[in-house]
């Protein structure tokens, strides 16, 4: 997991695969070198701002893990864990702190290891 704003490692990163709803802002698609752009594993847009609105943390990955259930969604994990299981992916994201984000959530139901997934 990284920040899309940094700057891309193409040996350490594999594939990189962006996993927010909306693009970065300010960041152009060749700077950010992203690979892939699942939307159906993003967080929609009803939940990121009920959980801006002040939404609690265990609620946020409840209704999370829910929208993950969806059959859609569903597809692309099992997709993105094949990615995982065939060499280095990393997941994007703009967030200031990836560690307690969505991605976090995201890289677990992957499998991923910690710090670069």
């Amino acid at each position: 997991m990284r920040r899309v704003y940094e700057a891309p490692e193409p040996e350490a990163d594999g594939v990189r695969v962006l996993v927010d709803r909306l693009w970065p802002r300010g960041l152009s698609k060749e700077a950010a070198g992203v690979d892939e752009w699942p939307k159906a594993v993003t967080p929609s847009g009803e939940l990121r701002k009920w959980f801006h609105d002040g939404g609690s943390a265990g609620e946020f990955r409840k209704r999370y893990e829910a929208e993950l259930a969806e059959p859609e969604a569903v597809a692309e994990l099992d997709r993105l864990r094949a990615l995982v299981a065939a060499g280095p992916v990393t997941l994007l994201t703009a967030v200031k702190e990836p560690e307690s984000s969505h991605a976090a959530i995201l890289a677990e139901l992957l499998g991923a290891r910690s710090g670069r997934s």
